[in-house]
C-alpha cells in the first residue's frame, strides 16, 4: 500500500540524520513514540513531537528507557505501528523488553543513535560499538534486524524499510545510526506519497472463535489480531503455544525458538543487504557501515592511487549478516580490512565467515570521532603485501 499524505512532508528538504529518521518513521506510518531524552537521539523525537498533532499521532516522554520500550510493546497490540528512539545507555535499558517484543513477536522500530562508551562516554561524540548488543543485548535466543544508514537521505530510506521489515517478520529491527549521521545535514529527498510503499500490520481474516494468536498455518509468521477488535486471546514472554498459553516443556521451548530464529535466518538471503563497489578483481575488500564506509572511501581512494585492486562492501542490513556473500569473496580476495568506530566487533563475523580463506585485518577506533583515511589506506596496502 502507499504511505498516508498526511506523514508525508514531500520536498527537497536540508535535514540532519535524526530529523530525516523522524521523517521517515512518520512516511511509514509510525503513529506512537514512546522515549526519553538522551544525546545525540533527541531531535529524533522533537521532530516527531512538533509534526505528530498534524497527523493524530501519539508521543509520550516516559519516565526512563525500560518504560519506553514497554510502551512501545504494549501499543503495538493496539495495531499501531511504533518506535522508540535512544543512544547507548538507554539502549542497553531497553534490552529486557527488546527481547520480550522478541519473544511476543511484536512489530515496532528502536532507533539507536550510537556514541561512544562505555557507560555515559562521550555522550556528544561517534560510536559504533553497540552492533554486538544488537544482535545479543537480550537474553537467550532470538533473531532480529538492524540497518544502517550512512547519510541523512538513508536515514529517511532506511527508517522505511526498518519498519515495513518490522510488519512483514513480525519482529523489533533496529536503526543502528550514528552519531555522525544523526548530526551531520544534507540534502534530503521525500517523494509524493504515491511513490512510498509501506507494509501494512497483516491483520487475520479468521473469525474471533477460530482465531489462535501464534498459528502459522504453514508460514513462519503468525497473523496478527488488534486488541480492542473483539478478540481473546492470550500474548506472553513465557514459552507458549499457538493459543498464546504458557507451557513449560523443553518441546514447547524448542518450538517456538526454532521458529523465532527461522523466520529470520531462512529468510537472510532476502533481508540481508550490501551494497558493493569493485569487489570483482580486487585483492583486498575494505568491510563497513554508517560513518565509517564513507571515510572508507577516502582510505580506499588512497590505496589506489598507490596501486592495490581494492574494492568495499558496505553493510546496509548488518543483521542478519551477509554471511553468504563474505564467504563467495573470502574464496577469491587475499584480504578484508574492516575499519569500525570499536574496538572491533563486526569483524568477529567476518573472520567467522572468512573461514581462514582471507585474511581479515581489523583497523579499531575506540571513538569520540572517525578514522584518519590514511590509517585505513595503510591497513589495505599492508593486507595486499
Amino acid at each position: 500500500m502507499k504511505a498516508d499524505p498526511r506523514g508525508v512532508l514531500t520536498g527537497t528538504h536540508y535535514l540532519d540524520g535524526d530529523f530525516a529518521c523522524g521523517e521517515g518513521a512518520m512516511a511509514a506510518g509510525c503513529r506512537f513514540v514512546a522515549g526519553y531524552p538522551i544525546t545525540p537521539s533527541t531531535e529524533v523525537v522533537e521532530r516527531i513531537g512538533r509534526r505528530f498533532p498534524m497527523m493524530g499521532g501519539t508521543f509520550i516522554q516516559m519516565e526512563d528507557e525500560l518504560a519506553s520500550m514497554a510502551a512501545v510493546v504494549g501499543a503495538s497490540w493496539s495495531g499501531t505501528k511504533c518506535m522508540t528512539v535512544t543512544s547507548g545507555p538507554g539502549f542497553s535499558l531497553m534490552m529486557e523488553n527488546i527481547g520480550l517484543a522478541a519473544m511476543m513477536e511484536t512489530p515496532c522500530v528502536v532507533v539507536n543513535v550510537q556514541r561512544a562508551g562505555p557507560s555515559t562516554g562521550l555522550p556528544t561524540m561517534v560510536g559504533q560499538a553497540d552492533m554486538m548488543q544488537a544482535r545479543w543485548g537480550s537474553h537467550g535466543d532470538y533473531a532480529l534486524i538492524a540497518v544502517c544508514p550512512r547519510s541523512p537521505q538513508e536515514a529517511f530510506d532506511l527508517t522505511i524499510h526498518a519498519f515495513n521489515l518490522s510488519e512483514r517478520y513480525r519482529v523489533p529491527v533496529l536503526v543502528m545510526m550514528d552519531e555522525c549521521v544523526g548530526h551531520m545535514t544534507e540534502k534530503v529527498v521525500i517523494p509524493p506519497a504515491a511513490e512510498i510503499e509501506v507494509v501494512p500490520r497483516r491483520l487475520t481474516a479468521r473469525p474471533p472463535a477460530e482465531f489462535l494468536p501464534y498459528q502459522t498455518n504453514g508460514s513462519l509468521v503468525p497473523e496478527f489480531a488488534r486488541a480492542g477488535d473483539g478478540f481473546r486471546f492470550h500474548t506472553t514472554g513465557l514459552t507458549h503455544d499457538e493459543r498464546g498459553y504458557p507451557v513449560m516443556t523443553p518441546e514447547c521451548q524448542a518450538k517456538s525458538v526454532r521458529r523465532l530464529l527461522d523466520k529470520i535466518r531462512l529468510n537472510a538471503g532476502e533481508i540481508a543487504r550490501v551494497e558493493e563497489e569493485d569487489t570483482g578483481g580486487a585483492d583486498v575488500v575494505v568491510v563497513s557501515y554508517g560513518i565509517t564506509s564513507r571515510v572508507a572511501r577516502l582510505g580506499v581512494g588512497l590505496a589506489r592511487e598507490r596501486g592495490v585492486k581494492v574494492g568495499t562492501l558496505r553493510l546496509v542490513v548488518a543483521w542478519p549478516f551477509p554471511e553468504a556473500r563474505i564467504r563467495e569473496l573470502a574464496a577469491r580476495v587475499k584480504a578484508f580490512v574492516v575499519p569500525e568506530i570499536n574496538m572491533g566487533q563486526m569483524v568477529l563475523e567476518v573472520e567467522r565467515c572468512a573461514a581462514g580463506k582471507a585474511a581479515v585485518v581489523s583497523v579499531p577506533h575506540a571513538g569520540g570521532n572517525v578514522h584518519d583515511p590514511e590509517a585505513i589506506c595503510q591497513a589495505i596496502l599492508g593486507a595486499a603485501r
